[in-house]
């Protein structure tokens, strides 16, 4: 069977599957005998082993199916979770994720899991971890826990009769597996097979669905109707491996119907039973069906090849607008504004299908802590605010490794051990804080920890020492520039470089794939306070509402998503303070900024009017006014990159093509906000 086209949606359910192991654990550890919780795990481990056996990966299929069995023990009450074992979970699903890994890098998956395989073992068997000696053995299956027949219906009693009266043998025919079968469900189909080769199988219990979905213990039981002995029944269906018992009995109508006479009043109670919660579960495996069955998986290409067929469709419906008003035709009006109505319904849905979670980047973060926590002997706890903030799609996948960078550095180097917190009059636990947040044309990702923060002394003085900075220049320097001096390339204030990581070693890194997303980092720290990493990213979406302003004949487009209003003032309105211009606006102080002056449009004509316009815009709680020289109207542009070339002009994010043909820049008001 070639598995090469399912490599993709593998890799994929492989991943959320892991995902909800990780997550549900971290839960377990909370609520150990929370039934939902253990059921969650039982099925995410279930799925993924048999996905893994579907695809030939039996070492992961192997180490998955020791995991299930250990959950399907602590379900039904055979084992109790302690913390003790926790740690063996744990690694177990570390193992699974680093062999997925190896599959979807063109690996074969294959690892050595002996020592994990042991631990997951004696766990199954009720040993404790440390001991290494004799183990309580796991009770076989015995023989009156073996599945009969119970019921049978008015027409496979027919079938039955007339069987026997052509001359053929109903056998009653119970199979049990051995009890470290990993596939049951594909040794169910085998033995099946062997049984049509065999004669007709009338009935099974559990049923035909029960079994393709292994919802039984070790052993099943068929009613054949044959004309082969009962030797050679048992033989054929024995030489399917991981067969334990197979037991072949002559089965007898008449004493079927004088046992379930006698039982007649619990048969049918028991039936109305069976037969109420096999509707209710019918039921809620078909809306369960029917709602997964509404979702696809879609190439993100495919998404990039949409939104660029897209844009043209924006560029060529602005130039439709601009004609349809120089015509003043009514009738192409109308039909201008109903495609855009339709244009801007779709834009909405393809932007949509780009955007993402960033708690898909998140949900790893906790498990992660845990581990760093109990490796360096630190209590702490994360607090994750904003995980359903959306940013899209290939932003989410190159921004996981510098969080999970700045996070190592927060739990090495930022919070302190629970005997330093103790002295210094801090809680005993540490907190890591972990927000995401829109603001603007952007999304702002902040790490913060209540560490011992940063010593700005000690950074100096390196900085100075590897040259990396003058003494006279470091005078000049703010606290915050100080404080990114630790993202220079090699720079390290550590005494001796940890494994874990080195504030400094590698923040350059950091700073350089989020530069490469066209986002930037700052970081501001008090000394026994904590630090604050504050990543800024944008949204990349390539189609933005924006306002159209005019610097003397030059066209600029601001993104609404950062403005809060519009006016018009009169010159006196205009005040100094330290040395800027300044407004008062709804009783606060904002600063002003002059395009002209900063993108030197020429200033050749005086204005002598004595109002200015000003576009009052936001980045968190941050102010400033953008004064220009007129206000043009609202419009829905394609953002266009400026290429490599001219990636670093200050406060331009963008270019845009008007309806017109004219090229306007796009502005980054939060570049303009201090």
């Amino acid at each position: 069977m070639d598995t090469t086209q399912y490599m993709d949606v593998f890799i994929d359910e492989s991943n959320e599957h892991l995902e909800v192991l990780y997550k549900q654990l971290l839960e377990l550890e909370k609520n150990p005998t929370e039934k939902a919780i253990i059921g969650e795990i039982f099925r995410a481990a279930h799925t993924l082993k048999g996905m893994s056996a579907t695809m030939g990966y039996n070492d992961l299929a192997n180490l998955t199916h020791k995991l299930e069995n250990v959950f399907d023990g602590i379900r039904y009450d055979k084992i109790t979770v302690q913390t003790d074992m926790m740690d063996i979970l744990f690694e177990t699903v570390d193992h699974l994720n680093a062999m997925v890994e190896d599959i979807s890098s063109g690996g074969d998956g294959k690892r050595d899991v002996s020592q994990i395989v042991s631990y997951l073992e004696r766990i199954e068997k009720g040993d404790q971890i440390e001991q290494a000696g004799e183990t309580v053995q796991k009770p076989s299956v015995s023989q009156s826990s073996l599945k009969t027949i119970t019921t049978l219906d008015e027409f496979e009693i027919a079938i039955l009769n007339e069987s026997a009266e052509r001359g053929f043998s109903n056998y009653e025919i119970t199979v049990t597996l051995r009890d470290d079968c990993l596939l049951k469900g594909a040794r169910v189909f085998m033995v099946f097979e062997v049984l049509e080769k065999l004669g007709e199988v009338i009935k099974s219990e559990p049923s035909v669905n029960d079994l393709e979905e292994e919802n039984f213990e070790n052993s099943f039981t068929v009613i054949l109707v044959s004309k082969q002995g009962e030797q050679e029944i048992q033989d054929k269906i024995k030489k399917v491996s991981e067969i334990d018992n197979v037991e072949v009995n002559h089965f007898s109508i008449a004493t079927y119907e004088k046992g379930s006479k006698q039982n007649a009043v619990k048969q049918d109670n028991e039936t109305a039973n069976d037969q109420s919660k096999s509707s209710s579960t019918n039921s809620e495996k078909s809306t369960v069906k029917s709602s997964a069955n509404k979702t696809i998986r879609v190439n993100i290409e495919r998404l990039d090849v949409l939104m660029n067929l897209f844009e043209e469709l924006v560029i060529d419906r602005g130039r439709l607008e601009q004609i349809s008003g120089e015509l003043n035709h009514q009738d192409l009006q109308e039909t201008v504004e109903r495609m855009s109505r339709v244009s801007g319904d779709l834009q909405s849905i393809i932007l949509t299908m780009r955007m993402v979670p960033v708690d898909q980047v998140f949900n790893r973060f906790p498990r992660m802590i845990r581990k760093l926590a109990r490796d360096l002997n630190k209590n702490v706890a994360i607090d994750i605010i904003g995980a359903e903030t959306e940013l899209d799609r290939t932003v989410i996948d190159e921004i996981g490794d510098p969080l999970v960078h700045l996070i190592r550095n927060a739990m090495d180097h930022g919070i302190e051990t629970p005997q330093e917190r103790l002295k210094k009059g801090k809680p005993e636990q540490g907190t890591i804080r972990l927000q995401a947040y829109h603001s603007g044309n952007h999304v702002f990702i902040e790490i913060a920890d209540d560490g011992a923060g940063i010593n700005k002394e000690k950074v100096l003085e390196k900085a100075i020492s590897n040259e990396v900075i003058s003494r006279n220049h470091a005078e000049t320097l703010t606290d915050k520039q100080i404080y990114e001096l630790i993202m220079e390339s090699g720079f390290s204030t550590a005494d001796t470089i940890s494994d874990i990581s080195g504030r400094g070693v590698g923040l350059d890194v950091v700073k350089n794939t989020i530069e490469s997303l066209g986002g930037n980092i700052s970081i501001d720290a008090t000394v026994d306070k904590g630090s604050i990493f504050s990543i800024q990213l944008p949204l990349t979406l390539s189609i933005i509402s924006v306002l159209l302003v005019e610097l003397k004949e030059e066209k600029y487009a601001i993104p609404l998503s950062s403005i809060i209003e519009t006016a018009i003032i009169h010159k006196d309105q205009i005040m100094h303070a330290h040395n800027k211009k300044v407004i008062d606006f709804r009783g606060k102080v904002v600063p002003l900024a002059f395009l002209n002056d900063i993108f030197n449009v020429s200033q050749e004509d005086t204005n002598d009017s004595d109002f200015v316009s000003i576009v009052i815009v936001r980045k968190g709680d941050k102010m400033a006014g953008l004064v220009v020289d007129s206000f043009i109207g609202q419009q829905e542009v394609v953002l266009k990159t400026l290429g490599n070339y001219l990636s670093n002009v200050f406060a331009i994010s963008g270019a845009t093509i008007l309806g017109d043909g004219q090229v306007a820049l796009i502005v980054d008001s939060n570049a303009l906000i201090k």
